[in-house]
């Protein structure tokens, strides 16, 4: 990785909350996130030099901005404070993808032209929330999804012939309700306005479909590395049971499907479960199935019906892997799990209940997917120790 040293800080660092390494020297930020990896799983078993991003700007292929009125009545569009529902008004961002930002300008710029006004959080009024833009970074696709208080849309025709004369990049338009008082972006009901209402976007040689409210990786360029990293610690021959848990598009499971014997995937996320059986397709896998089920529970029926895996791949939220599904690892005893967590705190919890069960820690490699913030993604390797 080429030395990076500092960049222009933003001048809406001191406001907006979202980049706590701004200032930091990009090579000091790798220090402290694999410090901290260490520090919480060196106990473990030896934890391996960062990988990180040789170009670690406009890294974000999923940008959302957050829209309203400003105390002139203007139409404003950009995130929201750290900890507050106070809109910072962002035109562009260090870290989010250069034409997501640009697309996002362009439907600010149109909304006074169109007659489309943004939605007012306090009154209750208004028709524009958000804008969320997802990117494929190596198909080059964009998807721009409306969030929208109603689902009635004045002035529809007009104003998606601007947007796609000012950005002819857009391959789809997608009008998403949210008509409830929420601090959920998306709502539950979706229209497809232009385009096949999803896009596509590649990972170690596959091509996968991603829709408004499907989990992708942010950052595809660390993805490639992390999902390898992963790939390499299964240590699949070819004749493997694997369990893809928090599957969600099916990215990991399809990926090690040409090394496994089969794979079954398990995701609560119902239309990232349509996404990953339509991504099997896509890619001619025949040995992938998915479910949608909580991934402890069907851990343990798998369990129960003599039908464990040899291999587990896990990528919980956050919150990490919840006690249950831990307990059923423990119980069917696959000969390897990989751990890939975006908390090192609760990647050492649950690694922690692993070891006390029998399990070794053979490997750590920490992955820098979100530069200047203090975000850092783990992958673990641990195998079973034989009794």
């Amino acid at each position: 990785m080429e030395a990076v040293t500092k960049f222009s800080p933003c001048p809406k660092a001191g406001v907006c909350g979202g980049c706590r390494y701004q200032e930091v020297p990009y090579a000091e930020q790798l220090a402290r996130k694999e410090a901290r990896v260490r520090r919480l799983m060196g106990r473990f078993g030896p934890v391996l030099p960062i990988l990180g991003m040789d170009e670690p700007r406009h890294y974000r292929c999923k940008v959302q901005a957050a829209f309203g009125v400003d105390g002139r009545g203007r139409v404003i569009s950009g995130v929201y404070q750290s900890g507050s529902h106070r809109i910072v008004a962002v035109d562009d961002c260090l870290i989010e993808d250069a034409g997501a930002d640009r697309i996002i300008r362009a439907v600010r710029q149109l909304m006074p032209k169109c007659k489309m006004p943004a939605y007012d959080e306090r009154r209750g009024t208004g028709f524009l929330r958000h804008v969320l833009v997802r990117v494929g970074r190596f198909t080059g696709e964009y998807m721009v999804v409306l969030v929208a208080a109603a689902p009635v849309f004045p002035g529809m025709k007009h104003f998606l012939k601007g947007l796609l004369e000012t950005c002819p990049e857009i391959d789809t338009v997608v009008l998403n309700v949210n008509d409830r008082a929420t601090s959920m972006v998306l709502g539950q009901r979706e229209r497809v306005l232009y385009g096949k209402g999803w896009i596509e976007d590649e990972i170690l040689g596959r091509r996968f479909r991603i829709s408004p409210r499907s989990f992708y990786q942010v950052n595809p360029v660390q993805t490639q590395a992390l999902y390898q990293t992963a790939l390499d610690y299964a240590g699949l021959t070819g004749t493997e049971r694997v369990l893809d848990a928090y599957c969600g598009t099916g990215t990991i499971g399809i990926c090690a499907s040409d090394r496994a014997a089969q794979v079954a995937g398990v995701e609560l996320n119902r239309d990232a479960v349509r996404d990953a059986i339509a991504n099997a397709r896509r890619n001619g896998v025949r040995n992938c199935w998915f479910t949608c089920a909580d991934a402890g529970e069907f851990m343990e029926r798998s369990a129960e019906a003599g039908e464990g895996a040899d291999v587990v791949f896990l990528d919980p939220p956050r919150a990490g892997s919840d006690a249950r599904f831990l307990a059923s690892i423990l119980r069917s005893a696959p000969g390897r799990v990989v751990y890939i967590s975006c908390n090192p705190d609760t990647l050492a919890r649950d690694a922690a209940v692993l070891v006390r069960g029998g399990y070794r820690v053979e490997r750590v490699q920490p992955v820098d997917l979100f530069p200047f913030t203090e975000h850092v993604e783990t992958v673990v390797s641990l195998s079973r120790v034989e009794r």
